[in-house]
């Protein structure tokens, strides 16, 4: 049976979570959108277990002041596992300076998502950049 409209509003809820947590700095709550074995996998390097997931989270905020800002998802699956894809642009925030913000990264996530007894979690997220 195909995705309800129930899951593919909980996914999407799953990554806006996603989203304020990496941008706020608060890692337990990047990794608990994760399963306990979850992989992100970017430029930066691969990731994978809830400490190194929190560890990442934890430390993204300290290197810059960003935004992730995601649209044109896509959602394929049925039962408990779904396939993902959207568009990322990451922006730097520089409050103060003109103009306050710049593109810093375009990309495409690639997820695969898992249904569990917390709700839906990336067992695997993979950035793909444009450049």
């Amino acid at each position: 049976m195909p995705l309800s409209v129930e899951d593919q509003l909980a996914i999407q809820q799953l990554y806006a979570r996603y989203n304020h947590a990496i941008d706020s700095g608060n890692g337990a709550a990047w990794a608990a959108c994760f399963t306990p074995d979850g992989r992100f996998s970017s430029a930066t390097g691969n990731f994978q277990g809830r400490e190194q997931l929190e560890a990442f989270g934890n430390a993204f905020a300290t290197r810059m002041k960003a935004r992730h800002w995601t649209n044109n998802l896509v959602l394929e699956g049925e039962g408990d596992n779904a396939a993902g894809s959207c568009y990322l642009m990451l922006l730097r925030l520089a409050p103060g300076e003109q103009p306050p913000a710049s593109i810093l990264v375009t990309a495409i996530y690639r997820d695969e998502l898992v249904r569990t007894a917390e709700g839906w979690k990336f067992a695997s997220r993979t950035v793909v950049g444009d450049s």
